[in-house]
Parts: C-alpha cells; sequence; structure tokens
C-alpha cells in the first residue's frame, strides 16, 4: 500500500525541523507522529492549524496541491525598535555589552531599557544617514575576525533582501543576540548562521524568528598585535628554513 503524499511531507517537514517523532508530536499536543508518518492516521484539522500558526506551513503545500512549502507573509520588519536621539534630535550609538546583551531581545522595544546603557555620537561622516549600535562579542565562534571582547559597530538592516553571504551581522533572536555569518536559502523559510571559527558548525533557524538585523562596520578590539619589519622578516625567514628541511628530507626519501 502506497502512502499518502501528505504522510510524506509530514515527515519530511519534521525533519527539516530538527524535530524527534515525540518532539514534534508535543509541539502539535498529539501522543505521536509515527502513524501519521506511516500513513495510517489522516492529519486533523487542528494540526494544520498548529502547522500554520506555529511554523507557517502551507496546508495545500502538505496534500500536493501547491509547491510553496510556506505561507506567504509580509515583509518581517527587523528595522530597530527604538532609536535613541540627543537634544538636537541627532541619533546617538548605543553600546550593547555582553551583560545587556543577555535581556536586549526581551526589551527591544522598551524605551526605558536604552536609558540604561551608554550613548555617544561619532563625527565621521561614514557614520551619518543611518542607525548605528554598538554590540561586545561573548565567545569565540568568529575568531581570527572578531575576539572576546572587541566591539562591533553595527548599521541598521532593512530587509533581509540586503544580505550579504560575505559580511557578518549582528542577529537579534526572541532570546539571543548572535553574531555570525548569514546564508539564505532560496525558496525556504530557513536560514543558516555561519561562523568563522570551524569548530562551530553552520546551523538553521527560521528567518521569521529574527527581530533585528545589523550590518557589521568596523570593530573595536583590544588584541591588538602590531607586526612589524622585523617580524615580518622573521617569520618569512622561518618559513624559508622549513621548506629547506623539506626538501631534504623529500630529496632523501628519493635517494634511498
Amino acid at each position: 500500500m502506497e502512502k499518502d503524499i501528505s504522510a510524506f511531507r509530514f515527515s519530511a517537514l519534521r525533519k527539516e525541523l530538527g524535530l524527534t517523532q515525540s518532539e514534534f508530536a508535543n509541539e502539535l499536543g498529539i501522543s505521536t507522529t509515527a502513524d501519521i508518518e506511516r500513513g495510517k492516521t489522516k492529519i486533523s484539522g487542528k494540526m494544520l492549524v498548529s502547522l500554520q500558526v506555529k511554523y507557517r506551513i502551507n496546508p495545500l503545500w502538505l496534500f500536493d496541491e501547491s509547491d510553496q512549502m510556506y505561507i506567504d507573509q509580509k515583509p518581517i520588519s527587523i528595522l530597530p525598535k527604538v532609536v535613541v536621539v540627543d537634544k538636537n534630535d541627532s541619533e546617538n550609538i548605543v553600546l550593547v555589552n555582553t551583560k545587556a546583551a543577555a535581556g536586549y531581545p526581551q526589551n527591544l522595544a522598551n524605551p526605558e531599557f536604552y536609558d540604561s546603557l551608554p550613548v555617544f555620537d561619532l563625527p565621521i561622516p561614514e557614520y551619518r544617514n543611518s542607525s548605528y549600535r554598538g554590540f561586545q562579542i561573548e565567545g569565540d565562534s568568529m575568531l581570527p575576525s572578531l575576539h572576546p571582547g572587541d566591539w562591533v559597530l553595527a548599521s541598521a538592516l532593512e530587509s533581509m533582501d540586503s544580505v550579504n553571504p560575505n559580511r557578518m551581522y549582528v542577529v537579534i533572536l526572541d532570546d539571543a543576540v548572535l553574531v555570525k555569518k548569514i546564508m539564505q536559502k532560496p525558496l525556504s523559510n530557513n536560514i543558516t548562521l555561519i561562523s568563522t571559527n570551524e569548530s562551530y558548525p553552520p546551523y538553521d533557524i527560521k528567518a521569521f524568528n529574527i527581530q533585528e538585523i545589523w550590518e557589521v562596520k568596523s570593530k573595536l578590539t583590544f588584541n591588538f598585535e602590531p607586526m612589524n619589519s622585523n617580524n615580518l622578516l622573521m617569520d618569512l625567514q622561518n618559513s624559508m628554513e622549513e621548506l629547506k628541511k623539506q626538501i631534504s628530507s623529500n630529496q632523501g626519501t628519493l635517494n634511498a
């Protein structure tokens, strides 16, 4: 007996969400999804509503009446929810350190929260005509580009259409402030967050869970290690000596 197309797509959806059958069942308020995935139980109207509300799944897609998996929505606003200005109505740059970042996602639209954060003005043309915010780096996932304790100055992004996979962004989720590269997936509601430190694998999130995005424009670091000409020459000499040793070793192997 062939399985219904809805069973295949229901199973594919669960796997894309990265959920076990038990976890998916809990999300939908049922005991198990196993019988649905085997085609023994039909998807109920209540489950269709849950899938639409929780994950924006297009019911027509589940029943092979549409190729569009997710429901069309109005573009999600990722612009800043609050801006801070001085007495001359010029916008200030708010600094969000690692401690403040813990409460930042929950207070995006709370003006009183911003009153507790330091602000400053940067009288440089490049930092005009846009909203900027400073964020302190926590963790080592963006090494070697960004070190723990570094600060980045980032400009507000207007829409996901402006995302460049080669740039770094401060991504504000419902419960976290992250600095990552972003890779968008065509015809998918998922986006991939990428660290520059290869020890951290990429992972997917739902685009509609993003509250704000800030494009990193510059950084302030306290890990500056100047490289003078003597150091460069020494590094070059060491590299040449190592290369000579490798060549000599290879020649010895060939002669043997």
